[in-house]
């Protein structure tokens, strides 16, 4: 099974980009956050004549926004309230095969790493230990096939950023946010897929800012975008990919997809 995580950063503005992506790859699941539209505007026939016909949605006017996109058919779909300001960030897919598949779009948590005066970092953090409690409580499920993606908006270790020690102030890579993400990955015994194939003193990223006059020459990434497993998976894990010359495509996300191949 072939599995596509990707902020799109709006998919209407984008959908040419993920038809590209779609037909070069050829996955059979792809995992949109930040679609930044709501669900009766969703170009959904789109993704249905690129054969992606199963579709859950769980969208927002303007903002926000994730949606699992599928060849292969669903069991059931939900969504998980994880978000205290209603935000739609989350939507999962249970698979005829028995995949259970949670998309996660989680709060950026704008610039000032203070949750005492910056709402939208408290908010992040809430959001972060609502999945660790989540995760927690369905720990007795971590021997059946789930996969965990999306836009964590969080880079965990000292080389998913391009400096660890300038970035350890910057909202994404704090204390506070790696440890609560650490916990949410330890709570079900998550695999981090990218990991496994890289090195951890390997840089590798998935987000390069807009701001840079030169983001490739430059080359201050993290890695936001991530793709988990749980035990019953670890052992079928494949390949992963970071399709990094995604940043480089005219009218560009500034996320590129995240690809993981395994056996259920």
């Amino acid at each position: 099974m072939k599995i596509v995580t990707w902020n799109i950063n709006s998919v209407r503005l984008r959908i040419d980009l993920a038809a590209r992506l779609l037909r070069e790859q050829a996955p059979d699941v792809l995992c949109l956050q930040e679609t930044k539209v709501a669900n009766e505007l969703f170009p959904g026939k789109a993704f249905e004549k690129l054969g992606y016909v199963h579709q859950a949605i769980n969208g927002q006017k303007g903002y926000h926004g994730v949606a699992i996109l599928s060849r292969l058919p669903f069991k059931k779909t939900a969504v998980e309230d994880f978000c205290r300001e209603g935000h739609a960030r989350h939507v999962c897919a249970t698979f005829e095969n028995g995949l259970e598949l949670h998309d996660f779009y989680v709060p950026a948590g704008a610039d000032i790493p203070d949750p005492a005066v910056n709402p939208k970092f408290a908010h992040k953090l809430d959001f972060l230990r609502g999945m660790v409690n989540f995760f927690a409580k369905k720990k007795a499920k971590r021997n059946t096939p789930v996969v965990l993606v999306g836009d964590l908006n969080v880079a965990p270790l000292e080389h998913d950023v391009w400096s660890h020690k300038q970035l350890l102030d910057v909202v994404s890579h704090t204390p506070v946010e790696t440890d609560l993400l650490g916990e949410a990955k330890a709570a079900f015994d998550w695999t981090d897929v990218t990991r496994e194939f890289i090195p951890h003193t390997d840089k590798i990223y998935s987000w390069w800012s807009y701001r840079a006059a030169d983001w490739e020459a430059s080359d201050r990434g993290r890695r936001l975008d991530h793709i988990w497993v749980s035990p019953a998976l670890k052992g079928g894990l494949r390949s992963q990919t970071i399709l990094r010359k995604m940043r480089g495509w005219a009218k560009a996300s500034d996320h590129v997809p995240v690809i993981a191949e395994l056996e259920i």
